[in-house]
């Protein structure tokens, strides 16, 4: 394969700047409504995300018998009632925990003295050791005086000093002042209050509204969604829409059950540990873990803080903390998993990085609606292709095919990488399934990008190296092998294959093993005559290797030597004909069969012809008129091969007993 003779890459698509300008623009425009029509946004979206929380609980109470209407009423006002209730249960806890702060004002002075002596004295203590040691180190500490005197002074005494200033004038002594307040006035006082919670309180109102109205119209406004965004293709918005439902559903229904449970064992241990208000901390620690990974220690530290100041000692905070940390490490690491683990298809990247993104835009609420909304996002870059880059950077989807992985690492030169993942492959599947599913698709690229002329020389020896290094790391004999491969390209002469085969000839000699065998113990694997073939070959012969077969390399031109002196044509009991995918030294396919059949009357010959990158769904099987069995994977190949060993078991079996 000629590089001088491929042709020029087509140059990339050029993006106009007015293109670029509209997206910038558009973004831009998108970012300003949400910012400043948060007032509005965030409760319909409130609204929405409580509408799939409790869709379940609507179609249970429809099921029952309960119409639409009714349905909706009883579901949001349970929602209103616990909402509510917890409201109380800690706006009570926090009213009976300030009035008991004052009780335990001796114990918070004593522990603020202690950590006081342990960090602050303790750096004070420092300070002065260190002084100690500069004041009995003179020479060190005289330029630092003379650059502090100044270059008046560095010189010699200084000139023209003022005469000593007279002592400052005794200041007047200050008149304290009182400032007495009226008594307080109970409609004043109202007034306060519901001025501190009159946001909150339209808010939730607002929310509630909407959210029976969403409810109600639930199928209505899911049809004109589908009119307005998938009126070509009902099909395919209907599937993104109920995608998009389940998902959220399934992650906020599993979400509550995980926090409402987390918040009951919080209560329940620092019931037992004997912490005050213990239900103040199980309702905060529950509502505060709907904030991704920092909510439920936000709650741990405010209660570690209280456990500080109630007991004298420190057993009680730690109790506390464990507690937090035993019961966020069982829901976190052992509960959400098998309830809905990945199945919201983000990945964590995304999850931290759009915390602080709607965090930013929306404060508070931002925080608590962000993995559902970027959720949102995810599924609909997987069903609308102008948004599918959402789906790229936000979802949990590998961006790049194991071929593609594969290809990209080996351009970068990284065989360790590559090594690691194909170790954790192999680990559920066997070599032969590693090289149809990621080495030959590799290779596949790899000569594409070859005939397109878009690699140089240069990242083709590279691409040779690092697969060489590849297959003697994960290959069953390759750790047999330490020398360096040769110079060259993974596709031109000395390719992979050739420098793999050399290591087994160096190591078992030029025929890669005895030749005085019992006959048919041998199975010879010959490549069609590409660098790529020779490749496929190779890997053939170290996956038949692996299964404890005598299985040796051989290309076109060793059919045509004539045969080792000391050589029976009988040791050889199967021929296999490897060829990596469609090319033209496949075509001369027929001509080495017939050389074959002529060198080796009696062998079984099989056809190994990959397809390569273009598998169609149904792929056509290549054959060869005196072939025996024909493969069109290395995974059937080794099975013909096992069907083979246990067909000449049973007529040596047979013939045995007759």
């Amino acid at each position: 394969m000629d590089l001088s003779a491929s042709r020029e890459p087509d140059p990339p698509p050029i993006v106009s700047l007015r293109d670029r300008a509209g997206g910038i623009v558009a973004t831009a425009t998108v970012l300003a409504l949400l910012y400043f029509g948060r007032d509005v946004l965030v409760p319909v979206t409130l609204a929405v995300i409580l509408s799939l929380l409790i869709a379940p609980l609507v179609r249970a109470l429809r099921s029952v018998g309960l119409g639409q209407t009714l349905s909706v009423l009883v579901a949001v006002l349970g929602l209103a009632l616990a909402v509510g209730a917890t409201a109380v249960v800690i706006g009570m806890q926090v009213v009976k925990m300030t009035a008991g702060l004052p009780h335990y004002e001796q114990t918070i002075r004593h522990k603020l003295a202690t950590l006081n002596e342990i960090t602050v004295e303790r750096l004070k203590s420092f300070n002065g050791q260190a002084g100690r040691f500069i004041e009995q180190n003179p020479g060190a500490r005289a330029p630092a005086d003379a650059a502090a005197r100044g270059p008046s002074t560095a010189g010699g005494p200084r000139t023209g000093a003022s005469p000593a200033e007279a002592p400052p004038a005794e200041a007047p002594t200050p008149i304290p002042v009182e400032i007495h307040e009226p008594p307080a006035n109970p409609l004043v006082v109202l007034q306060r209050v519901m001025g501190s919670i009159w946001v909150p309180l339209e808010t939730a109102a607002i929310v509630f509204v909407v959210l029976i109205f969403v409810l109600l119209e639930h199928e209505a406004v899911r049809d004109r969604f589908i009119r307005i965004a998938g009126g070509a293709d009902i099909r395919a918005t209907t599937l993104a829409l109920n995608d998009a439902g389940q998902r959220l559903s399934r992650f906020f229904v599993s979400q509550f059950l995980v926090n409402l449970g987390v918040g009951l064992a919080v209560a329940a241990g620092l019931i037992i540990v004997g912490l005050p208000h213990a239900l103040l901390w199980g309702a905060l620690a529950g509502v505060l873990r709907f904030v991704p990974y920092v909510g439920v220690w936000i709650a741990a530290l405010f209660a570690t803080v209280l456990a500080a100041a109630v007991d004298p000692g420190w057993s009680l905070a730690i109790a506390t903390l464990g507690l937090f940390i035993i019961v966020e490490l069982l829901a976190g690491q052992l509960i959400e998993p098998q309830l809905y683990g990945h199945t919201t298809g983000l990945s964590p990247l995304s999850v931290v990085v759009a915390a602080i993104f709607w965090s930013w835009l929306w404060g508070p609420v931002g925080l608590i609606v962000s993995t559902p909304l970027t959720l949102c996002l995810v599924v609909a870059g997987r069903h609308i292709k102008a948004l599918s880059l959402l789906d790229i950077l936000l979802g949990d989807n590998q961006a790049l095919t194991m071929p593609q992985r594969f290809y990209q690492r080996a351009l970068s030169g990284d065989s360790q990488e590559i090594i690691a993942a194909a170790r954790t492959f192999l680990k559920r599947n066997s070599f032969a399934t590693y090289c149809d599913v990621v080495l030959i698709p590799a290779l596949s690229l790899a000569r594409l990008d070859l005939d397109s002329g878009a690699i140089s020389p240069q990242q083709l020896t590279l691409v040779r190296d690092v697969m060489v290094a590849v297959i003697g790391a994960i290959a069953g004999e390759g750790r047999k092998f330490s020398r360096r491969p040769a110079r060259g390209s993974v596709l031109d002469h000395p390719g992979a294959g050739r420098v793999l085969r050399t290591q087994r000839e160096q190591t078992y000699g030029p025929f890669q093993g005895p030749l005085s065998v019992p006959p048919g113990s041998i199975m010879l694997c010959v490549g069609m005559g590409s660098p790529s073939d020779d490749l496929a070959t190779e890997l053939l012969v170290r996956i038949l290797r692996d299964q404890k077969v005598d299985a040796r390399h051989l290309s076109v031109d060793d059919l045509n030597a004539p045969p080792p002196p000391d050589a029976s044509p009988d040791i050889v009991s199967v021929v296999y004909l490897v060829s990596a995918y469609p090319s033209e030294e496949r075509k001369r396919c027929e001509a080495v069969a017939a050389r074959v059949r002529e060198r080796f009357p009696a062998v079984r010959l099989v056809t190994v012809f990959l397809p390569g990158m273009l598998l169609p769904a149904s792929p056509v099987i290549e054959t060869v008129a005196t072939a025996d069995k024909a493969a069109t994977s290395f995974g059937h190949a080794v099975q013909i091969c096992l069907d083979m060993q246990q067909d000449q078991i049973k007529t040596g079996a047979s013939r045995t007993g007759s």
